[in-house]
């Protein structure tokens, strides 16, 4: 499977315990969301490992999962680090209106007086308040800047052309 296929949701931090499990990091939100893809593809520095989830469970503030194959702590000791990706395709659907983290990141920016403000280059989590678009200017940009603008649908963000590949919204150069 080819990387442009795939999404992280989440990260291998180490082993837990002495039969093979492993502790996750998860990117999924609710978290223990991760444990309902399976199988998982591990980015190893050699390439990509496919991994059927048997088990996993909450634990503490994280998550631990066991993985089929991976039966000892050697074993998984040496997935510390890995990437779980799954399938785009294992991702439901949205409700009209919503996106994926990944749909947004790489958009244009384009602002209502028709200014290019450059691309999404990440988002993050604000907590409970909202998202945040972190935009960069680039050449075709009316500025180098990095910007970081809420992702507020109707008060920031007015549409989401993903055919066009842009984001349009309420947003001054000088903000």
């Amino acid at each position: 499977m080819s990387k442009q296929d795939l999404i992280t949701l989440g990260k291998i931090t180490t082993a837990y315990g002495v039969h093979g499990w492993v502790k996750v990091y998860s990117y999924t939100q609710p978290m223990d969301a991760i444990l309902e893809y399976s199988p998982w593809v591990l980015g190893l520095d050699s390439g990509q490992k496919v991994v059927k989830v048997v088990r996993g469970r909450s634990h503490g503030d994280g998550m631990v999962a066991y993985l089929e194959g991976v039966d000892n702590r050697d074993a998984a000791l040496a997935l510390r680090g890995c990437d779980i990706l799954v399938a785009k395709s294992a991702l439901p659907s949205l409700p009209e209106g919503e996106y994926y983290w990944h749909q947004l990141t790489g958009l244009r920016v384009i602002n209502l007086q028709g200014q290019d403000l450059g691309r999404v280059i990440d988002l993050m989590s604000a907590g409970s308040a909202n998202d945040v678009l972190i935009v960069r200017g680039d050449e075709q940009s009316v500025d180098q800047e990095e910007r970081l603008i809420p992702y507020v649908m109707d008060r920031y963000v007015h549409r989401v052309d993903l055919e066009a590949g842009q984001i349009h919204l309420d947003w001054l150069p000088e903000y």
